[in-house]
């Protein structure tokens, strides 16, 4: 059952370790993630795939403790309710050759997306909604944003001056 008004939100591995601030991320990015994913707590429903593949990246990439970051305690939360259909949506996915995923779009401009990755598309791509993708600092997304525009994949880049000027200074 959902809660009324609450929308479906995919999250990439960056937003919790941004708002952890694992890597020196600067202090508006940092908060920029830590209240989105704040904001899915209280309002929203993350939405993970059922082999657990985004789950166990989250799981590489900060603590399950639920501490010492906001990043943390956000991967408790969804790790705790992932039970839970009204907080935590959970979508099947059909592996494909082992790389990528039925649900992964078919796009000249996305042959190149990073195999890491295609599973939160695929997420989006799956999800009766089409929820919104969260990206905070990986550069390659600001490339291929047209091309998922296009599939009708919807990125909100958290920190997108961040990742504009990365984007530009590592791909010219």
């Amino acid at each position: 059952m959902r809660r009324r008004g609450r929308k479906p939100e995919v999250v990439d591995t960056n937003v919790p370790v941004v708002a952890n601030r694992r890597h020196n991320e600067s202090y508006a990015c940092a908060s920029r993630c830590a209240q989105a994913l704040l904001s899915i707590k209280n309002l929203g429903t993350i939405v993970i795939d059922a082999a657990d593949l985004v789950l166990a990246e989250y799981r590489a990439n900060c603590s399950l403790a639920g501490q010492p970051g906001v990043g943390d305690s956000f991967i408790r939360w969804v790790h705790d309710n992932r039970g839970r259909g009204d907080l935590v949506h959970t979508v099947a996915l059909t592996s494909k050759n082992g790389a990528t995923f039925e649900e992964f779009p078919n796009h000249p401009d996305l042959a190149a997306f990073d195999p890491q990755d295609r599973k939160f598309v695929a997420l989006a791509n799956a999800h009766k909604d089409k929820p919104v993708i969260l990206e905070a600092t990986d550069s390659k997304w600001w490339g291929w944003k047209d091309a998922l525009s296009t599939c009708g994949i919807r990125v909100e880049f958290l920190c997108p001056d961040e990742l504009r000027e990365a984007y530009h200074r590592k791909m010219g």
